[in-house]
């Protein structure tokens, strides 16, 4: 997981072009959670800030971190001149000011296991945020998808993440609000999920792929092998589903 986590620089313009960015409807869901403004924030694991702009462009004093060099000089090609950026990964923080909002897009399995939720507690204000979002980018169609799971069958058996505490995906509660209900440093996790829809070309779902740690790990020859073989089985264009399964839980009062 820690080569798959380091694995994005490499593609960090391709990674900015083909994945997709965050609803509105994201930040109005966090914002009605928090129940008052929200002034301050700190990103974890930013990537090239997708979601970064979503906060910034609305008044938020955003502190993006992000430990790929590559992927921050992304970022700051993009987001707003107020965003403050730090390269670092999530464990090298050392909380100096505490933030109304902490949030992770699509980022939160790249951080350690050990000692996360305290790590997070430690950068919230009493009565804080936290927030977590993301879902996997699956075609709709379930016949195309059978073809493309066949197609990478040979190199690959799955290229999403599994769920890092092993909750079964009809579990009514996904991680991480699983963990998040269980620390003592949490309270009212809530989960909700967010449609979104896309339809795109075969190449750039292709060039999406190149994106994903699980094909940007294998080996150059065989990568170019199974995108060769997964273009081969679509359509000229895709559906796509990107639902976005959104973690809320509030920093308890009491230190």
């Amino acid at each position: 997981m820690a080569g798959r986590a380091l694995s994005f620089g490499a593609v960090a313009e391709v990674y900015e072009r083909f994945r997709p960015g965050y609803p509105a409807e994201l930040f109005d869901t966090v914002t009605a959670y928090a129940g008052r403004p929200v002034r301050t924030a700190l990103e974890i694991g930013a990537g090239t800030g997708k979601a970064t702009r979503l906060f910034a462009r609305r008044g938020v004093a955003v502190t993006a971190t992000e430990p790929d060099e590559a992927m921050l000089a992304e970022l700051r090609r993009h987001v707003p001149a107020s965003v403050r950026t730090v390269r670092a990964a999530f464990e090298e923080l050392r909380p100096a000011v505490r933030y109304g909002l902490v949030y992770a897009a699509a980022a939160l399995h790249w951080t350690e296991p050990e000692g996360r939720w305290p790590r997070v507690a430690a950068l919230l204000e009493a009565g804080g945020v936290f927030a977590s979002f993301g879902g996997p980018f699956r075609l709709a169609d379930p016949a195309v998808a059978q073809a493309v799971r066949a197609a990478r069958a040979p190199f690959l058996g799955s290229d999403e993440i599994p769920s890092p505490d092993g909750t079964p995906p009809e579990h009514d509660m996904q991680w991480p609000g699983t963990e998040l209900q269980r620390s003592e440093w949490f309270t009212d996790v809530r989960q909700s999920v967010l449609a979104r829809r896309s339809t795109m070309s075969a190449a750039d779902y292709v060039s999406h792929l190149s994106t994903v740690s699980a094909y940007l790990v294998l080996p150059a020859p065989e990568r170019e092998q199974v995108f060769h073989r997964i273009l081969r089985v679509l359509p000229d264009r895709v559906d796509m589903t990107a639902d976005l399964t959104v973690h809320l839980a509030r920093r308890r009062a009491a230190d």
